[in-house]
């Protein structure tokens, strides 16, 4: 069993299925949905080509081949913005503004060589920065995780989140996440998992004295069933809540790996990390083998990640 294989593949097909229309509105999708892996589209790109997603987070996971390391985290990120490492096809296609910016913040760091501010990125932040781009990339950090205390769980996650999103609600949506990855692995129960990780979010809420306005935020995915929402009231935008909530959803309302990622998509938006958010879900929950293999197969450097998948396992299984 390799339960690196299953998240990341997973995560990269949901990628990749969702790259050719990031940016296309639910209703175009309604009238013409994605069922298949496609090519070109938004970005020009082969089928099986992933995103900024899997690229920050095979960086992440190639980092904790070595061992829990902030600077070692923050280096694979810069080397990726400048295409150095990890990309589909070599260069750079995809990557949000405030990653961006955040690539320049870690590049001066790392130049400094004052590492230890890595420890303090989320001090800086504010409420702007709570898109998506920490949630897309955080997965790996599961499989270091699990050797840890839960309690200690959400004070890593956060060092983590803020290397390119600092802000506490991005935070607690990536442990959110975490969370139910793990619970997801543990008892194969996507039900079961959902009722833990409600109940330890009210926990982390009373024990970190998150303030209530931020608790109420998270109200859809804590206090009450988002399965049961109408897809109308499901949002894809950018926004990590909205991907969250949207990834959740998707979970929780289909019993395939195929289901899952393609609803993901064809909620419109920002499809791409949507998917991956969801996908890595899936994989966890249905396994490698449930993913269709003409997917996996057109994957951009699929040995490459098979490998990487390989070496996370060893390290940390």
């Amino acid at each position: 069993m390799n339960i690196v294989r299953d998240a990341l593949i997973g995560l990269a097909v949901g990628d990749a299925l969702g790259v050719p229309v990031e940016f296309e509105s639910r209703e175009s999708l309604v009238a013409n949905p994605v069922t298949d892996m496609r090519g070109y589209g938004t970005y020009s790109q082969a089928a099986g080509t992933w995103s900024d997603d899997s690229s920050l987070t095979f960086c992440l996971a190639e980092s904790l081949t070595q061992d829990f390391n902030l600077a070692g985290m923050a280096q694979k990120f810069v080397d990726w913005s400048e295409a150095r490492i990890w990309t589909p096809h070599g260069r750079v296609f995809d990557i949000g503004i405030t990653t961006s910016e955040a690539m320049e913040v870690l590049e001066q760091i790392l130049i400094s060589g004052d590492h230890e501010a890595l420890q303090y990125l989320h001090h800086e932040a504010d409420e702007m920065s709570n898109g998506n781009g920490s949630l897309m990339r955080i997965l790996p950090l599961l499989f270091y995780l699990k050797h840890q205390p839960a309690e200690n769980w959400f004070d890593i996650t956060w060092k983590v989140s803020a290397l390119t999103h600092g802000h506490i609600r991005a935070a607690i949506a990536c442990w959110y996440y975490l969370r139910f990855a793990w619970h997801l692995w543990q008892s194969g129960d996507k039900r079961n998992a959902y009722l833990e990780v409600r109940t330890e979010a009210r926990e982390l809420f009373r024990k970190k004295n998150i303030a209530f306005s931020e608790q109420r935020i998270f109200d859809r995915v804590v206090e009450h069933s988002i399965s049961f929402l109408p897809v109308s009231q499901i949002s894809s935008a950018g926004y990590v809540m909205h991907s969250l909530e949207a990834a959740m959803w998707c979970v929780l309302r289909h019993n395939t790996y195929e289901e899952t990622v393609l609803a993901a998509v064809n909620l419109g938006h920002d499809t791409d990390t949507t998917a991956a958010i969801a996908g890595g879900l899936a994989g966890i929950l249905y396994g490698f083998d449930s993913i269709p293999s003409e997917w996996v197969n057109q994957l951009a450097r699929l040995n490459d990640v098979l490998q990487l998948c390989d070496d996370v396992n060893k390290r940390w299984s």
